[in-house]
């Protein structure tokens, strides 16, 4: 087996495929690598892998427990650079690969934030990131259909301060329209309908979708018009099935015709899991039964409808696993029964709280690119990329996440 090594800047690549246009390198496994493998699959384009079995194999819920991917010939060496952590693997079966691995290198330290639609969620995530971000939002742009909403923001936000520590948070300020991608980080909460408390929806957030697809494909469309480079959020419900609607939107051209030239897979990502991981707990802290979740547990999946709760992972009970997932989905409706609509605790524990800890390269709860789907996970932005946790799922807890994983391919 022969392997190329090229320059690529503070970086250096080792790829089975010769004559790529890079400077030639000695051979060298040392330090931060990247690793040049050609593919079909979709999916992430540059990405961090946290096992050596995921830099060969397509993408696919398989990824939470790559022990279960087909093993990977690669050299030992590689083996190694995985296990520490300095790789990057980058898809060289995609055009853009280049482009992808400028993606994972940014480096910036306080970015700025555009927030769309600043209504009772996009105002509660405001609140929270204005209170907590000032570590790492410079400013936060909001915008929204109606000026009086952001004029009322605008000049509330400013009068949120600490005495004495003045540019301590973040300052808000106004976006309009033509300058809504001129940011690091771009935030989509708009929604279109909202089933009203009391109605007959059972499930109120796939009643959303068609109308929400529309409105995240239009700025998605902005954002590859926009060129931009940025990370890409989605709040609205469904969120899963909304990430994939606004990555294809980008990457279709004005005939139909898909060619890739829009937002990059792992430039988008949802938020709708930290709150359905914040219920479980909650439940957790006042049943004895669920009290493991609290150290042991994990969340996969959507917002809603095939979340998979896991008890423990080492410990995991089927029985009782399903029965705290049923709790955690039905949640929000105990809210809507007493005439509230349940906004607060998913702004804060879903928006505000995992866009900090997103921000700042910590392990986090949203929904990223596997292969076809948006699946929701525990992942973290690295400098080699953005990395899904990986562990050693139980037999039947992983079946949980391959039925989750086709019943979101069955949506779009």
């Amino acid at each position: 087996m022969d392997f190329y090594h090229y320059s690529m800047g503070h970086r250096h690549l080792v790829s089975q495929t010769a004559g790529l246009p890079l400077p030639a390198a000695a051979e060298n496994w040392a330090g931060e690598l990247i690793w040049h493998h050609i593919r079909e699959s979709a999916g992430r384009i540059a990405f961090r892998p946290s096992h050596p079995a995921q830099v060969t194999a397509p993408e696919s819920a398989a990824y939470l427990d790559p022990a279960r991917l087909p093993a990977a010939d690669v050299p030992a060496k590689l083996a190694a650079a995985v296990a520490e952590g300095r790789v990057t693997a980058v898809n060289g079966g995609d055009p853009r690969w280049q482009e992808a691995l400028t993606f994972t290198d940014k480096k910036a330290a306080r970015r700025r934030l555009h927030l769309l639609a600043v209504g009772d969620v996009g105002g509660t995530v405001l609140t929270g990131l204005k209170l907590l971000g000032g570590d790492c939002l410079h400013t936060i742009g909001i915008c929204d259909l109606n000026p009086a909403t952001v004029a009322r923001y605008t000049a509330e936000m400013s009068q949120v301060s600490l005495p004495w520590e003045y540019d301590a948070l973040p300052d808000v300020v106004p976006v309009d329209m033509e300058h809504l991608f001129d940011c690091d980080v771009f935030l989509f909460a708009a929604t279109r309908s909202i089933p009203a408390v009391g109605s007959a929806v059972k499930d109120v957030r796939m009643a959303q979708f068609d109308a929400n697809r529309e409105i995240v494909a239009h700025y998605a469309r902005m954002a590859r018009r926009a060129n931009f480079s940025g990370l890409f959020l989605v709040m609205s419900d469904p969120v899963d099935p909304l990430c994939k609607a606004a990555w294809l939107a980008s990457n279709t051209d004005e005939n139909g015709s898909f060619d890739g030239r829009g937002l990059l897979a792992e430039q988008v990502q949802g938020l709708g899991l930290g709150v359905m991981n914040a219920r479980a707990a909650a439940l957790a802290k006042t049943n004895p039964a669920y009290a493991a979740f609290l150290t042991e547990g994990r969340s996969f999946g959507p917002h809603g409808a095939d979340l998979v709760i896991a008890n423990s992972i080492e410990h995991y009970d089927d029985e009782l696993s399903r029965a705290l997932t049923q709790e955690v989905v039905e949640a929000n409706l105990r809210i809507r029964e007493i005439g509230f609509k349940p906004y607060i605790a998913p702004a804060l524990s879903s928006g505000a709280m995992q866009i900090l800890l997103l921000l700042r390269g910590q392990w986090h709860c949203g929904s990223v690119c596997l292969g076809s789907v948006w699946f929701g996970c525990r992942n973290r932005y690295t400098r080699q990329g953005l990395e899904t946790e990986a562990l050693a799922l139980p037999d039947a807890l992983f079946r949980r996440l391959q039925e989750t994983e086709r019943n979101l391919a069955a949506i779009i």
